[in-house]
């Protein structure tokens, strides 16, 4: 971990933020109030979001360190500073996390996209209930937030998912008559071994996009939020929707990964990157080179 001294943010503004938090918590309003905004899409019309709604789900683990993510400070750090890059279009966290960026001071002109579920934790007994634990349309409205965010896991085999699936139709109707973007993270899942595995085929995620398109009362607003998987040409020729490719778990060729995103970006729908863990924790723990090739990716084309 970096001294003090090397770090982005000056550990007087932590001070601040913490003295805030304590004894002006209506402060957090005035901030999101404050907040300068931009369009949604700028002159490449693509968009770079960070990732950083991991922790809430409880998952803190990055490579082989399982608590890479516990220091909020370092985190804070890094997302301040991958923000700070150019090419870099905004950030997608919960509440907690929106709100020390705010009072940070570091998402003026920047997409903010409120996360609004994961109710089911990773490798909990209930992890198929993902009922909705952060924002709501309300609360992204009220902070002037840019965008919403729903996981959607489908286990045919869990009834479960017949709230869920519920849940995130209300969304994308409670969205769409607010006017506010919403993306869907689709997935077919089921258990394996009492965990919840993802099912990362083309035929899969054709199948979880044509569920996740149909839900709600207007589609206007709707985006998809996909992982990239072998035929990716086909996956996109299955929705019209605007699209934004998933970074996935961090693996330790970069390049390998960054190749992926390349072939990807150039499919027709592909409006770009929503990418966490694997840029600001990268292998190398260069997190400007990581995020400066991740933006020439999405936005140099």
């Amino acid at each position: 971990m970096p001294s003090r001294e090397e770090w982005f943010i000056d550990p007087v503004r932590f001070d601040e933020m913490r003295r805030i938090r304590a004894t002006d918590p209506a402060a957090v309003a005035a901030a999101h109030a404050s907040r300068r905004k931009r369009p949604l899409l700028g002159d490449t019309g693509r968009l770079f979001i960070l990732a950083a709604d991991h922790p809430a789900r409880g998952a803190l683990g990055v490579g082989e360190e399982p608590l890479a993510m516990a220091d909020r400070y370092r985190l804070l750090d890094r997302l301040a500073l991958a923000l700070s890059r150019p090419g870099v279009d905004g950030v997608l966290g919960t509440p907690d996390i929106i709100d020390d960026l705010t009072l940070l001071g570091v998402l003026d002109d920047k997409v903010v996209v409120g996360s609004m579920n994961r109710g089911g934790l990773r490798g909990s007994v209930f992890e198929m209930d993902d009922r909705f634990t952060g924002y709501d349309i309300p609360g992204i409205v009220r902070d002037r937030l840019d965008f919403a965010k729903c996981l959607l896991r489908i286990n045919l085999k869990d009834p479960a998912t017949s709230a869920t699936l519920e849940a995130v139709a209300a969304a994308v109707s409670a969205a769409a008559a607010a006017g506010v973007p919403i993306m869907l993270e689709p997935f077919m899942s089921a258990w394996a071994d009492g965990a919840i595995v993802n099912e990362l085929t083309a035929d899969a995620v054709i199948t979880s996009v044509a569920i996740a398109a149909g839900l709600g009362t207007s589609s206007a607003y709707t985006w998809m939020k996909l992982p990239v998987v072998p035929e990716m040409d086909r996956v996109m020729a299955a929705t019209t929707l605007p699209t934004l490719l998933l970074g996935g778990e961090r693996g330790d060729d970069q390049e390998e990964t960054y190749a992926g995103w390349e072939r990807a970006l150039e499919l027709p729908g592909v409006r770009g990157l929503v990418v966490g863990r694997t840029l600001v924790y990268p292998p190398d723990d260069d997190v400007v080179r990581a995020v400066d090739t991740a933006a020439a990716l999405v936005h140099d084309r």
